[in-house]
This record gives structure tokens, sequence and C-alpha cells, in this order.
């Protein structure tokens, strides 16, 4: 009976040993995948966004657009980075408004540069500002405008326990391009809530929002999500999520009803 005893004490001691081992790496695993919630935080991530919408125009057509959207951070001084996020679309799209036929390619590339504190203020605040360009690159007309475009972009944030909570807003104006093409004047607007358990599963809400000045018409979407940090062959984290969202508000040839996304976002060394 000793004997069992003294096994079963060597167990437990040994499991004990094992969770104290292990513990730091659970955590920071969660605090990464809390940190992939923050749109300035200091990562080279690589996320791959794809995204399905429907019931567009009056023949019902669809849209199915992969955001390829690299965030790469550069060292300005000891205090201020500056996080460079892009955002290249590429659409395959079909019927979305009469006569349109199918069309596949490269959408416009939009870049934003933020200046960014690497600390928080004294009320616990992340920020960043900068500007935002839009670059032309559509490869068919019907997936872009042809226009240049610029304009101004902030974000702001707070990371309190397991919470990640804030907004990110920019603006749009067209300033070059095909004249016989629509100008651009277009704010944007995405508050954003998430929360992170200890297992680095993290579910969010956010939305996208948009008003164009030019037509007067806002686009609402709704988005709910969940996602969980993983490894690649044990060494290179990324984390995979998927969502679904609901379309409040949309212009009159938009989509309507819901939305679905799936995403993997690939964290890089530095």
């Amino acid at each position: 009976m000793s004997y069992l005893r003294e096994r079963c004490s060597m167990v437990l001691k040994a499991g004990v040993v094992f969770l104290l081992l292990h513990q730091p790496l659970l955590a920071s695993d969660a605090d990464l995948a809390q940190e992939l919630s923050n749109p300035i935080a200091d990562l080279i991530t690589l996320p791959v966004q794809m995204n399905y919408d429907r019931d567009i125009g009056v023949d019902d057509g669809y849209k199915l657009q992969t955001n390829i959207q690299p965030v790469i951070p550069f060292d300005m001084t000891e205090d201020v980075n500056l996080i460079t996020r892009t955002i290249l679309p590429v659409t395959y799209q079909e019927d979305i408004f009469p006569g349109a036929g199918s069309q596949f390619g490269l959408g416009d590339t939009s870049l934003t540069l933020f200046l960014s504190p690497k600390k928080p203020t004294a009320s616990g605040i992340l920020w960043g500002a900068g500007p935002i360009v839009l670059l032309p690159t559509a490869t068919e007309s019907e997936l872009g405008g042809k226009k240049w475009g610029a304009g101004p972009s902030e974000v702001a944030l707070t990371m309190r326990g397991l919470w990640t909570s804030g907004t990110l807003v920019n603006h749009v104006w067209s300033f070059a391009g095909d004249s016989d093409r629509n100008d651009i004047s277009n704010s944007f607007v995405q508050p954003f809530v998430s929360y992170t358990w200890p297992s680095a599963w993290t579910a969010s809400i956010q939305s996208e929002t948009t008003y164009n000045w030019e037509t007067e018409q806002w686009s609402v979407p709704v988005n709910l999500a969940v996602s969980k940090l993983m490894k690649i062959a044990g060494k290179l984290p990324v984390s995979l999520q998927a969502g679904v969202g609901y379309w409040f508000e949309s212009p009159d040839a938009g989509p309507e009803g819901f939305r679905f996304r799936l995403q993997a976002n690939f964290v890089l060394p530095k």
C-alpha cells in the first residue's frame, strides 16, 4: 500500500511540474492571440481574409473577395513605431449589375501608415494616426474606381484584462484618375470588441461601416467571429477565424442579408 501511495505521489508531483512548466507557454499563446486583436500591435502578420457576399443588385449577384493584408511595423524611434497596413483585394464577382457577367482579378489597393507610440497613455489607451492612400490597381474596370485617393486615418483602443476594444476610422477623397468615373469621398468607421480566453480562443464583434458622401448612402455590416491561435509544425503561429455577418444597411445595388468570412492570420518572425 505504501508503494502505491509513493507511486501516486510521484505521478501527482510530475503532473504539477508539467503544468507549471507549460503554464507560461499557454499564457504566451493567449497573450499573442489577444495582441492579434490590436491593429497596431508590434507584430509582423499576414492575414488572408475571404468574404462572401450575396444578393447583390437586381440579378442577385454575388462576390467572393480575398483580402491579402500584410502588417509590418518599423522602429522609427525608441518610443514610436510606424505600422504599415496594406489591403490588396482579389475578387471574383458575378451579376452584380444587369449585363455585367463575371469578373476576376485585383481590386484597388489601400495602404495605411500609422505612427504609433510604443507605450499606452496613462489611461491605458493605445493609438495611432497617419495617412491612408488608395491606389488604382484594379485589373478590370468593374473591380475598382480608377481613382487615386488619400486621407487621414486614426485608431484608438484599450486592452483591459482579457478584453480588447477600440475604433478605427478613416476618410478617403479621390484627387486624380479617370475623369469619367465618379469621385470618391468615403468615411469608414470600424468599432470592435473582442474577448480572449486563456485557451487562446477569441470571440469578436465589429462593424465595417462606410458612408459615401457622393451618393449619400450607408453600408453597415456587423460581423461576429471566433478564432483560435495554433502553431503550424509546432513553430509558426497562425490564428484561424470563422465568422458570419449581416448587412443592416447597404446601397441600392449593394449586398443584402447574411455574409460569411474565413481568415488565416500568420504571425511571422521579426
